[in-house]
């Protein structure tokens, strides 16, 4: 486990476009999919990264809290499934139907859609306006495995509600941070400056 933090994608940032198989169903989901929700939340998650462990109570009650709610959510997992097999599709389907994710839960094998909103870590978050523009990227809430903070959701939650509203986000927004994506040999992209 390598502690890795948000690249922080420059805000006004267009949603890269995405077209990827829903781990429990096998359907397709593209961007374009979201086009009549206000406001999308695209999350980089997966299932056996601690961080991620720690916060998926929280995920699924931010996924029911905001159910009736002009938003559409959708969760990413770009982790390379043949090193890491608790990431394969078929691990995540059963992760999903576990803990009721509700949400559409994606698998990015090529990595390419990870590359895309320049992810880093899991989790990672990246939220956006009508017009697709990115209006938040950070983390969840303060709380991490072990330091004692409740979990709350309070930072994205905050600027969900915030968009929901038309309103300005706040300018400071706090990185994610979390374990790194589990690039394939030969794919971690080079916005890492390695």
């Amino acid at each position: 486990m390598v502690l890795t933090y948000s690249t922080m994608l420059p805000l006004g940032t267009k949603a890269p476009d995405f077209n990827l198989p829903e781990v429990v169903t096998g359907k397709k989901v593209t961007l374009a999919d979201y086009a009549a929700k206000k406001v999308l939340l695209v999350m980089f998650i997966c299932k056996h990264c601690p961080y991620v462990v720690h916060i998926k109570d929280e995920l699924v009650r931010l996924g029911q809290d905001y159910t009736n709610k002009d938003i559409a959510i959708v969760g990413i997992s770009s982790n390379d499934a043949g090193s890491y097999p608790d990431d394969s599709p078929e691990s995540l389907k059963k992760f999903a139907q576990e803990v009721k994710l509700p949400f559409a839960l994606c698998h990015d094998d090529s990595q390419a859609v990870a590359k895309a909103y320049t992810a880093a870590c899991t989790p990672d978050f990246f939220l956006f306006d009508d017009k697709r523009n990115l209006i938040y990227r950070g983390q969840l809430d303060d709380s991490r495995p072990g330091n004692n903070v409740p979990l709350s959701g309070k930072d994205l939650r905050q600027a969900i509600d915030k968009a929901l509203a038309g309103e300005e986000q706040a300018a400071e927004q706090k990185p994610s941070t979390g374990c790194n994506i589990k690039w394939k040999a030969g794919n971690a992209p080079n916005y890492f400056g390695s």
